[in-house]
C-alpha cells in the first residue's frame, strides 16, 4: 500500500567562509598554526608577513596598485573580465609553478595517534570519498582511543567536509576500516566494542572463545562480577571462567593511552592558547599567536588581477580558465584571512568574559573559588551563541599564575546548601572523592551512604545525582571498589 506523507524539515545552510570559519574555531593554537602552514603551500595567492607597499608610484598608477580586492569587485564582476588579455605568459607560468608547488612536512619523532593512524589510512586502496570520511573518523578519535560520536552527528558533519551526502553504511564500512587498523582496539564506540576487537585479533583458542562469548552474551553480568550467573548460563567451571577472565584482563581498554606518555611528557608539548597574569590584584590577558604569523594577499596575483581587468579583448577560453584560477585564489586567500582574524576576535572576547565569571579564581589560584558557570552564562557575556562558546572552550588551554588550565576546568553546574547559598558541583565532587579515597575498602561507601555524609556538610543531593557525579569522576560503584 502506498502513502504519501507531507513533510517539513528545518535545515540550516552555512556558506562555505562560515564553515571555514567554524572549522578555525575548533583549533587550539598549535594547530591553527599547522593549518595556516598548510594553507601558505596550498594557496599561491595568500602569503606570510606583514603587507609592505612596494616601490612608490606617482599618480592614479600607484593609487589602483593598492586598490584592495573588496574595491575592485565593487566595480567588476567575473563576467566584465573573462576577455582575452595578452598577460605575460612567464607570469602565469610563475603562478602556476607556485600553486602546484608543495613543500615536505618535517617528520615528528614524537609521532601522535593521529599521525600512525593517517600513516595507515595511506596504504589502503580506497576512494576519495572514503578517505575523507576516515579522515573525519580519525580526527575524532579521542586520546583514550574511542570515537565517541554517534553515526547520525559523524553524517551531519561530513556533509561539509565531502559536500555531498554520505549515508550511514558507508560511515559504519569507514569505522571497521579504522577498527581494523593499530592498535588493537583502536575506533571502538564502547568498551565492549574495543576488547571484542581485540579479541578477534588474536589466535584462536578456547579461552578466547569463551572471553569473546562473555562480553558478547554476558558483558553486564561480567561488569558487575556476577560470576556464578556466567558460569551456570555457560556451563563452564569456575577454572574455565578464571581462565577466560584472564584472556580479557590481558587487553588494553584505553589503546590510545600508549601514545599519552610522549605526549605529556613534558610541559612544552602544551601550548597555551591565552596567558592570564595578575599584577597588583589586577588581571591581564594576552592571546598566545607568537608563532602565528600575519597574513596577507598576494600583490603579484592582484596586478596580475588588475592587468587583466583593464584589458577586454579577443577572449579565449584558455584565458577564461587562468582569470577563473587567479579569482578563486584571491577569494580563498581574503576568506582564510578574514577567519582567521574572526577566529582571533571570538576567542579574545569569549576568554574575557570567563575571566570576569571566575576573577576570583585568577587572582587567587584557589579552587574554591571557582563559581558556577555554564555555556549560556560566557554566551551570555561575550555575545555569541552557545554553541559558539562551545567550540572556543574545547581543547583550549590558558596558562595563569598557579598553571595551565584547560578552559573545560572553569565550567560547572550549581547546586545550593541548606542556607541558600549558590556552590560549583566541583566543590561537591572534591568532597566526595576524598570520602571514597579515605573509605574502608572491604566495606565501600554506597551512593546513599556519600548522600548522608554530604547532607550533614549542608549538601542535599539526591542518590541519583552522587550517582550521575561518581560516575562522571570514572568511579566504580561501591560493589565493585571492594577489595578480599
Amino acid at each position: 500500500m502506498l502513502k504519501q506523507q507531507l513533510q517539513q524539515k528545518l535545515q540550516q545552510k552555512l556558506s562555505p567562509q562560515q564553515i571555514q570559519f567554524i572549522r578555525l574555531l575548533e583549533l587550539p593554537t598549535i594547530e591553527l598554526e599547522e593549518r595556516i602552514k598548510h594553507e601558505l603551500e596550498e594557496n599561491p595567492a595568500l602569503e606570510e608577513g606583514q603587507d609592505i607597499s612596494s616601490i612608490e608610484e606617482s599618480g592614479e598608477e600607484g593609487e589602483a596598485e593598492n586598490a584592495s580586492l573588496d574595491e575592485m569587485e565593487t566595480d567588476l564582476s567575473l563576467g566584465d573580465y573573462l576577455t582575452e588579455d595578452d598577460i605575460p605568459d612567464y607570469k602565469m607560468r610563475e603562478l602556476r609553478e607556485r600553486a602546484e608547488k608543495k613543500e615536505e612536512i618535517p617528520f615528528s619523532v614524537n609521532q601522535s595517534l593521529n599521525e600512525y593512524l593517517l600513516q595507515q589510512l595511506g596504504l589502503r586502496d580506497l576512494s576519495e570519498k572514503e578517505v575523507k570520511i576516515a579522515e573525519y573518523i580519525i580526527g575524532n578519535i579521542d586520546d583514550d582511543g574511542y570515537l565517541r560520536r554517534d553515526i547520525a552527528s559523524i553524517a551531519d558533519d561530513l556533509i561539509f567536509q565531502v559536500a555531498q551526502t554520505v549515508d550511514n553504511e558507508e560511515i559504519e564500512s569507514v569505522i571497521h576500516i579504522v577498527q581494523d587498523f593499530d592498535p588493537s582496539g583502536i575506533c571502538a564506540r564502547n568498551l565492549r566494542e574495543c576488547l571484542l576487537l581485540q579479541l578477534g585479533k588474536r589466535a584462536k583458542s578456547q579461552n578466547n572463545e569463551r572471553a569473546i562469548r562473555i562480553l558478547k552474551d554476558y558483558f553486564d553480568e561480567f561488569t558487575r562480577k556476577h560470576y556464578d550467573k556466567i558460569m551456570r548460563s555457560m556451563n563452564i567451571s569456575e577454572s574455565d571462567l578464571k581462565q577466560a577472565i584472564q584472556e580479557i584482563t590481558m587487553l588494553n581498554p584505553k589503546p590510545g593511552s600508549l601514545w599519552e606518555e610522549p605526549m605529556t611528557s613534558g610541559m612544552s608539548q602544551i601550548t597555551p592558547d591565552f596567558v592570564v597574569e595578575t599584577h597588583n590584584g589586577e588581571l591581564f590577558l594576552s592571546m598566545n599567536n607568537r608563532d602565528v604569523p600575519d597574513l596577507h594577499v598576494s600583490r603579484d596575483y592582484m596586478e596580475i588581477f588588475q592587468s587583466y581587468a583593464a584589458n577586454k579583448s579577443n577572449q579565449t577560453s584558455d584565458m577564461r580558465n587562468a582569470v577563473q584560477f587567479v579569482k578563486q585564489k584571491l577569494d580563498s586567500a581574503q576568506w582564510f584571512i578574514d577567519a582567521v582574524r574572526q577566529r582571533q576576535e571570538t576567542l579574545q572576547r569569549t576568554m574575557e568574559a570567563i575571566i570576569l565569571l571566575q576573577k576570583a579564581f585568577f587572582l587567587s589560584g584557589d579552587e574554591s573559588a571557582l563559581r558556577p558557570m555554564i555555556l549560556k552564562d560566557v554566551s551570555e557575556r561575550a555575545g555569541y551563541d552557545i554553541s559558539t562558546i562551545s567550540r572556543v572552550s574545547n581543547s583550549k588551554y590558558v596558562q595563569t599564575n598557579f598553571g595551565i588550565y584547560p578552559l573545560k576546568y572553569f565550567f560547572s553546574e550549581s547546586i545550593h546548601t541548606n542556607s541558600g547559598e549558590e556552590v560549583s558541583t566541583r566543590e561537591v565532587k572534591k568532597i566526595m572523592k576524598e570520602h571514597i579515597d579515605e573509605e574502608n575498602k572491604h566495606k565501600p561507601l554506597t551512593d546513599e551512604e556519600i548522600a548522608l555524609i554530604l547532607k550533614k556538610k549542608g549538601y542535599i543531593i539526591a542518590r541519583r545525582t552522587i550517582a550521575k557525579y561518581r560516575e562522571q569522576m570514572d568511579i566504580p560503584v561501591a560493589r565493585l571498589r571492594k577489595e578480599i
